[in-house]
């Protein structure tokens, strides 16, 4: 199997109905409103999708009815956060039985691992499954650092073939490029850093406020690739207090805000996270409320030459 590591790929959060159930029917709208934008790939089960929150059971669902609303349009990737190697495997087993065409693999959860431990679970793991895999780097949330060494390790992997980078240093994409080249392709993680790490040379953008804005995601990313610098740049001015909501403990609930402002999503949430509340609720109310207000119009952005 082989993904094209490229483009728009968003994080999806999970819908939930006010009963904490599974809210298939807006998920869905969700899921085609990145489609019709452009985006190249799901990924479930990240932070934004409250994977810790999920029981099993809800991941396979939430990954089959994912397969079934792209119907092979775009890959669907699954984010496996586990505490065990043999957990990992088993979630890649499970990914793939459910129709999962990527992984996308975080360092083991709570314990941290040294380099060799962390090499190893990702090995081990990569080598179980003949999913196409892209790492998972972000040490500021997650307390491991995979470093360039460590990915060297892992080229002997050729399943292994992406890095959601994520460590907020842009110039690691040059390091990735410079030692990697077209080995690894690079997709940022961080919604603050979307066109600077595009103008670096990252392939991708794994993105959090698509969630809400899909179209004006993919236009900042596509009008960057295409040299278009100054109507990204003009649209991405006006996106980036917005695209700050992603960098908050509460991105989750930020985030889903956004989307009920755009009529994408609604605000429930699974606890221990509750809705946002009072002063915090206000300020990220006046924020969507004022991007609503001056959205820009876009450009043909997906015919661009």
């Amino acid at each position: 199997m082989s993904i094209s590591w490229t483009g728009v790929m968003p994080a999806v959060t999970t819908k939930f109905t006010d009963k904490d159930e599974l809210d298939l029917d807006m998920f869905s709208i969700n899921i085609k409103a990145q489609i019709d934008a452009g985006v190249s790939g799901i990924i479930l089960g990240g932070t934004l999708g409250e994977a810790s929150t999920l029981t099993y059971e809800e991941k396979r669902v939430l990954m089959k009815e994912t397969v079934k609303l792209v119907e092979g349009k775009i890959p669907v990737i699954i984010n496996i956060a586990e505490q065990t190697t043999k957990g990992a495997i088993h979630a890649a087993e499970v990914a793939k039985e459910c129709g999962a065409t990527g992984l996308m693999m975080l360092p083991p959860m709570r314990y941290k691992a040294n380099d060799h431990e962390t090499v190893t679970y990702f090995k081990e793991t990569a080598n179980s499954t003949d999913l196409p895999i892209m790492i998972y780097n972000n040490p500021i949330d997650y307390g491991i650092m995979v470093t360039l060494d460590m990915l060297d390790e892992l080229m002997v992997c050729e399943n292994i073939q992406a890095v959601k980078e994520s460590t907020r240093d842009i110039s690691n994409i040059t390091r990735i490029k410079t030692r990697f080249g077209d080995r690894l392709n690079v997709l940022t993680g961080v919604d603050t850093l979307g066109l600077e790490s595009t103008l670096m040379g990252a392939d991708g953008w794994v993105a959090g406020l698509v969630c809400a804005f899909p179209a004006e995601t993919c236009a900042v990313f596509e009008l960057a690739r295409a040299g278009r610098i100054k109507e990204a740049l003009e649209i991405y001015r006006w996106f980036l207090p917005l695209l700050e909501l992603d960098i908050s403990p509460q991105l989750v609930q930020n985030i889903k805000m956004a989307e009920v402002a755009t009529d994408i999503g609604t605000e429930n949430v699974r606890a221990p996270r509750l809705p946002l509340i009072g002063k915090e609720r206000d300020k990220v109310a006046a924020i969507i409320k004022q991007g609503i207000a001056t959205r820009p119009t876009l450009p043909d952005y997906k015919n661009l030459t």
